[in-house]
């Protein structure tokens, strides 16, 4: 895959790189500045983009920011958002304009370099990649999701992160045909219309916790 990124701690850069190339990817732009991302974008079109979120030259959310220009720009441009932190509002907004291609994980995960590299791909490939902490914090915020039980909120935010029914079922330890279950009653309780397509799925819940 052809990737951007754009961090200005060198050493965490330094690390993406060495990791990114090590499995075959080709790093075709680096960036350390927020205002650097969008054009940079825009020349490369790369496969992904990886962006921290906390960039020069406020070291506040310059990099979330330009992670929402830059899909109003290039509708459909994948990108990885990574943070030390859940910046809900602004993770509400970029996920708002549609979550196909999106992620955003803590930079934590990186440490975990297959959950990173999976998240990476399926980011990469039109798929969503979210940290549960941000899924937890996103759901936090709608009151409708009182409706769902236990059990059901437990299936949403693993949907919400991009797993499929099996990755579900053997998380929770329960058969596939109670995913599907309960699946259909998330649905129905948010009012959400039900869909052959695990990403249409994905893509509707996240659309209804960010509406």
């Amino acid at each position: 895959m052809r990737i951007v990124i754009a961090e200005d701690n060198v050493l965490l850069r330094e690390g993406l790189i060495l990791l990114l190339e090590d499995v075959g990817h080709e790093i075709v732009a680096v960036v350390g500045s927020g205002p650097e991302i969008v054009p940079t974008l825009l020349e490369h079109r790369p496969d992904v983009a990886v962006l921290d979120v906390r960039l020069p030259p406020g070291f506040r959310d310059e990099g979330l920011r330009a992670a929402i220009e830059a899909r109003k720009i290039m509708p459909g441009q994948p990108l990885l958002v990574l943070s030390q932190y859940v910046e809900e509002s602004y993770a509400a907004e970029l996920l708002g304009q549609g979550a196909s291609g999106i992620g955003y994980l803590l930079k934590d995960r990186v440490g975990h370099i297959e959950e990173f590299q999976d998240a990476l791909e399926r980011v990469a490939a039109g798929g969503t990649a979210l940290d549960p902490e941000v899924v937890s914090q996103l759901m936090s915020r709608r009151d409708p999701l009182d409706a769902l039980s236990p059990r059901e909120r437990e299936v949403l935010g693993l949907m919400a992160q991009g797993l499929d029914n099996p990755t579900i079922a053997t998380t929770l330890f329960i058969t596939e045909r109670s995913v599907s279950k309960h699946i259909g009653s998330i649905l129905a309780k948010l009012n959400l219309p039900p869909s052959d397509s695990g990403h249409r799925r994905v893509l509707a819940v996240l659309a209804y916790l960010n509406a």
